[in-house]
Formats: structure tokens, sequence, C-alpha cells
């Protein structure tokens, strides 16, 4: 745990830190806001999952989460996207390889040797905090953002035991059915589809709802809206399912940081009246 930078903000400390990962078999970084309550004993935490192209540095600069955060108690924990480093594959695409890792475990060469990043996330990442940090590990919830978002649904879908609450801004809810899905899937896991099921939150819905109530915001005037994002796909397979689900579309909002900023107190007020 090697510690990059720290900084007093709103009574707690703002902090990123490198640790070495033995599943993406590279070093990975990680943000992490401290509330001050965190010096008293151990603290709800949400794990926030970014973007595209985004880095762990996106969220803690441009969210303005950590003053909310202070004041309810509530450890922010945001990884970075992908695995990074010179022998790290990529791709000359924003939308593959470094910075667009889809929080999943790619099977095909030559990305299954770094891209696992849902076992860092869902297991490395999950230790790593509760061993050096003051995390509850039984009250634990997880968002995100577009990528991120589809990262949030799945892993709670998937794991609903470890990340008790989640929410999305924008997220990815169909990715076998859209452009960035499809070839993000097809690249890291292959031409088989049945292996995409694992990783596409309305497959994942349809096997069973997780028994928490999901939080999405989506802006209207999101330009990716229609083609890449179809909220109104995963609503009707919550519905099907039975799963909970408080999908809000914000009028005139976009994708961007804006965007987040303006709603982020709401998911984290929500986020902690549940954990």
């Amino acid at each position: 745990m090697d510690a990059i930078s720290s900084y007093k903000m709103f009574g707690g400390t703002q902090s990123v830190y490198a640790h070495r990962s033995d599943d993406c078999d590279c070093d990975m970084r990680v943000a992490v806001y401290l509330p001050p309550q965190a010096k008293d004993g151990p603290c709800p935490t949400l794990v926030w999952l970014s973007g595209l192209t985004c880095t762990e540095d996106n969220f803690t600069v441009k969210a303005g989460a950590q003053r909310i955060a202070a004041e309810l108690g509530l450890i922010l924990i945001a990884p970075d996207t992908s695995p990074r480093g010179d022998d790290v594959a990529d791709d000359d695409a924003y939308d593959f390889g470094k910075g667009a890792g889809f929080y999943l475990n790619a099977t095909q060469a030559p990305w299954a040797k770094n891209f696992q990043m849902e076992s860092y996330i869902r297991d490395e990442l999950s230790a790593w905090m509760c061993e050096n940090l003051p995390v509850d590990p039984g009250r634990i919830g997880i968002s995100g953002h577009s990528m991120g978002g589809h990262g949030a649904l799945t892993l709670h879908l998937k794991y609903p035991e470890l990340y008790k609450t989640c929410s999305a801004f924008a997220p990815i809810v169909a990715p076998m059915q859209v452009p960035w899905g499809q070839k993000a899937l097809a690249g890291y896991l292959g031409d088989d589809k049945t292996a995409w099921e694992a990783y596409d939150a309305v497959q994942l819905v349809g096997k069973g709802a997780s028994g928490a109530n999901i939080l999405i915001d989506q802006g209207s005037a999101d330009t990716f809206l229609q083609e890449q994002l179809k909220p109104e796909v995963f609503e009707a397979a919550c519905t099907a399912a039975g799963q909970g689900l408080t999908l809000r579309m914000q009028d005139g909002y976009d994708h961007s940081y804006y965007f987040i900023a303006s709603f982020i107190e709401d998911h984290l007020r929500y986020h902690r009246a549940r954990l």
C-alpha cells in the first residue's frame, strides 16, 4: 500500500494509493476519501466505478462528493478503470484497451493476461480496502458512471451479499444490444454470446432480483442515450423480474461530470440511508 498523495479535505483525507494486483498482473491505483468519522472506527463505504477513458482521478476531482461524504461518514473508493503499464496490451481506440476495462474478466489474447477487472474489483480491491482501511465489510455499496454504471449494476446483481446497495449515472445497461458493449464483449470474451450474458445487466436481472432498490439517474440530453444506453430496456427487465428500480430522467442533463456533480449528493444520501 504505497501512498502517492494525501490531502486534508473537509476534516478527512483525500489520498491516492498504488498497490500490486495479482489478478491484473500490474500496479493499480486507487483514490480513497476517508471522512473524519473514520478516525473513530469502521465506516460504511461506497465503491465508485468510472467510465470510458477515466482514471481514479476523474470522480475525485470533478464530482464534488467529499463534502457530503464527510457529513455522512461515508468512505469513497475510486479505483482505476483498467490495468496500466508498458507491458499491458492496448488499442488505439478510446473505447477498448487501457481506460476501457469494462469490469469483466477477459478470456481472449492478448487481453486475458491483464484485463481481469471483475476479479480485481470483487476480490482484490475488496480485500485490500478491508485490510488496510477502516471499512465495515458488511456495509459496502457500489455506484458508477456509463461503463462504470455497467460495472456497478453487474457486480451488484451478481454479488448482492458484497455490494448491498447500487446506483448508477447513465449506465450501459444492455451491452449486448449496443455498439460500445458489443465491441468490448466480443474483443475481451470472443464470439460466444452465452459468455457475454454474465456481463449484461438486462440478462442478469432476468435471472433474479437482488432484493435491493437500484437508483439510476439519466440525462435526457445525453447524446449517447438512444444508441448506447437504453435505460428503458433495463426498466422493462426490472419490472418483469420484480427488481426494485428508481429510474429518474433528468431533463436537459448530458453525459458529463456536470450531470454527476448535480445529483451526487442524492446518490450518497441514498446509499448511506441503506447501509
